[in-house]
């Protein structure tokens, strides 16, 4: 968002709605083919927020599985951004290009779906146990970060 559009605008809204569509598509075709092909596990973003979903709700749903998937990479991480990671970049370190900011964002989503998420709330290993599906997810959480981060700077942030 350039910094007369506030991310709360229309404007702004669907920005980062666009912005998250694209980078959960980036992350599910990353999850399901990329890394599969180059030897790295199959990510299963979908049960694993079903687990979440079961843990907070008491019961299992596929379509709640589904739709917690798409509403954290559509609506809810590209908000966590606007609102937090951005302002604090901008105020922090306004001179870390934003490739290296989309990275650290990227980590930063990792620890909360697989620590925060899959181990506190839903029960799973910390990390999923450090098995290959950790360092999927990690460069998949990376992927998504890159996209979403990327096709905001692109459209919407200042241009420097």
């Amino acid at each position: 968002m350039s910094d007369t559009t506030s991310p709360l605008s229309p404007r702004g809204i669907l920005m980062l709605m666009l912005a998250g569509a694209l980078a959960t598509a980036a992350f599910d075709i990353y999850g399901q083919v990329i890394s599969p092909a180059l030897g790295g596990s199959r990510l299963a973003p979908v049960p694993l927020a079903g687990s979440v979903w079961r843990a907070i709700a008491g019961f299992p749903s596929k379509e709640m599985a589904e739709l917690l998937h798409y509403t954290a990479g559509v609506i809810g991480y590209p908000l966590g951004f606007a609102l937090v990671a951005r302002p604090l970049w901008q105020k922090i370190a306004p001179a870390v290009p934003w490739w290296a900011v989309a990275v650290a964002f990227g980590c930063a989503q990792w620890v909360f779906a697989l620590y925060i998420m899959a181990h506190l709330v839903a029960g799973q290993p910390a990390f999923l146990g450090w098995t290959g599906i950790t360092w999927a997810a990690l460069w998949g959480h990376i992927v998504y970060a890159l996209v979403a981060i990327g096709v905001s700077n692109h459209f919407a942030l200042v241009r420097r």
